[in-house]
């Protein structure tokens, strides 16, 4: 015991866990909009009674959204991309290895006299 074993691990703040092939909780967002899209489906076929057809196209596509959300802007993805995402659509701003050339800037003349 005169020697200390240094080993490499992972520690709790470097991953936050993986459950059904999706990291954190994300797929808690994914099994809630599954069990949501059932109780649609449900509600829609023995409550209404309603079409099979008809009530798979009203709780279908909660559960689609949720999982191309989740699979477009959270999986692999840093923490705030879609929040930078969406702020870049909205501002149409962005960032650019390319300054910005302004008024004043030498680069462009003013022919004005």
């Amino acid at each position: 015991m005169s020697e200390l074993r240094i080993t490499d691990t992972n520690s709790v703040n470097d991953s936050k866990g993986r459950a059904f092939g999706l990291e954190g909780n994300d797929f808690i967002y994914v099994l809630i909009a599954f069990v949501v899209s059932l109780g649609a489906y449900l509600v829609f076929a023995f409550l209404f009674r309603v079409g099979m057809a008809v009530a798979l196209m009203f709780s279908v596509p909660v559960l689609v959204a949720v999982l191309a959300w989740v699979l477009l802007f959270r999986h692999n993805k840093p923490e705030g991309y879609a929040e930078d995402f969406f702020d870049d659509l909205v501002n149409g701003e962005g960032w650019s290895l390319s300054a910005p050339v302004s008024a004043n800037s030498p680069q462009k003349e003013s022919h004005a006299q």
